[in-house]
């Protein structure tokens, strides 16, 4: 039987030609798009490259009003207003968008979040509270968590801080043990300023078990217990942070050395401070040793001199020396301790703040444990 390829001179023109006709739709399809895509949307994203927020706002704001159903144009017009602290504005804009009826589930939320955003930089606490209330459930559920747990710590509401955070470390987001040791701190501390010793003694109770690592809840359970004039019990409290938390011993050395004294055990205090010492010389753990020890305070300033120069412990050195022209000493003295006194203070690790006492909570930015328990001269 012979093939016919009479069939195929027709169709291969015939398939050449409907492909042309596809491929020039496609083309009209696309060049209709184009003219229909504002082209104040990239003018305003220009201005934002070239960090021209004013301008790009203007551009949205007519980009907008071309192609008002378009959400992303609003979410970007939103966010230009937050930047720039154009709060109100910002939040006309998300609530706009919440209130349209064809916004899909994701895109709601994403605007919900936006708007508890804009409610938080704006310091309207109650209402961003709220609004972050109505994520639960979604995508942005984790970040309104630690949004929620900044206000609750901002308002100093401890135990609903507690609870959020426990509600994250369950979630799998981190570790929040020692956060919740200090929120139990902090109740401590209203707990013992209403009188209430027992609670308060129950609570940094609670706070050690919970990171014992963390050194707050020791040095504030032995400076309760001293309080209340158990001495020896505050002291052992030192002792048992000694090998808990080592890192916080420049903080507990001179309570540590005044407890001592008190109940005769200046030996057992020597030997702690002497191995923190070895383990991390400190200014704290010297004058601590100093105090323990006047007749041998001298040969502790020049080791710990040899070991590092320190302006700090070169002016207590020269405090308890006397030299041939007393009134040249005193000259002396007083500049060196105008001088030393900066360094003596605490600073933030985190925004650079300093301050003349240890701060477990900056209140700068406030970041927690931002704060070394070293002073600047040792940072």
């Amino acid at each position: 039987m012979d093939l016919d390829l009479t069939w195929l001179l027709w169709g291969l023109p015939l398939a050449f030609a409907l492909g042309w006709v596809a491929s020039r739709l496609d083309l009209r399809q696309w060049r209709m798009e184009s003219r229909q895509t504002p082209k104040a949307y990239f003018r305003g994203l220009n201005h934002l490259l070239n960090e021209q927020q004013d301008q790009a706002i203007d551009a949205f704001i007519e980009a907008v009003q071309r192609d008002p159903d378009t959400a992303e144009l609003h979410f970007a017009l939103g966010n230009l207003f937050r930047r720039r602290g154009d709060y109100d504005r910002a939040v006309r804009v998300h609530e706009h968008l919440l209130a349209r009826a064809d916004l899909d589930r994701k895109d709601r939320d994403r605007a919900q979040h936006a708007l508890a955003l804009d409610f938080l930089k704006a310091g309207l606490l109650d209402r961003a509270e709220s609004a972050l209330h109505k994520l639960d459930g979604s995508a942005f559920e984790g970040e309104a968590l630690l949004a929620l747990l900044a206000i609750s710590e901002r308002s100093r509401d401890w135990p609903q801080a507690q609870a959020i955070a426990q509600r994250l470390e369950d979630a799998n987001q981190g570790s929040f043990s020692t956060r919740l040791s200090h929120y139990l701190c902090e109740e401590a501390e209203l707990a013992q300023s209403k009188g209430d010793v027992t609670e308060a003694l129950r609570l940094l109770g609670k706070a050690v078990d919970r990171a014992p690592q963390q050194a707050r809840g020791w040095l504030a359970l032995s400076a309760l217990k001293a309080q209340q004039g158990d001495t020896s019990g505050a002291m052992d409290t030192l002792k048992k942070m000694a090998s808990e938390a080592p890192q916080g011993m420049p903080l507990a050395a001179l309570p540590l050395a005044d407890l001592s004294k008190l109940v005769g055990r200046q030996a057992e205090a020597l030997q702690l401070l002497h191995a923190a010492q070895a383990h991390a010389p400190s200014l704290d753990i010297t004058e601590a040793l100093a105090r323990l020890s006047p007749d041998a305070a001298r040969s502790h300033y020049l080791a710990h001199l040899e070991r590092e120069p320190s302006l700090v412990i070169a002016t207590q050195w020269l405090g308890g020396e006397t030299l041939s022209d007393p009134t040249a000493q005193k000259r002396v003295q007083s500049a060196l301790e105008q001088a030393s006194a900066p360094l003596k203070r605490y600073r933030c690790a985190a925004c650079g703040f300093e301050a003349r006492q240890h701060f477990w909570h900056c209140p700068g930015c406030q970041s927690w444990d931002s704060y070394p328990a070293r002073r600047v001269e040792e940072l």
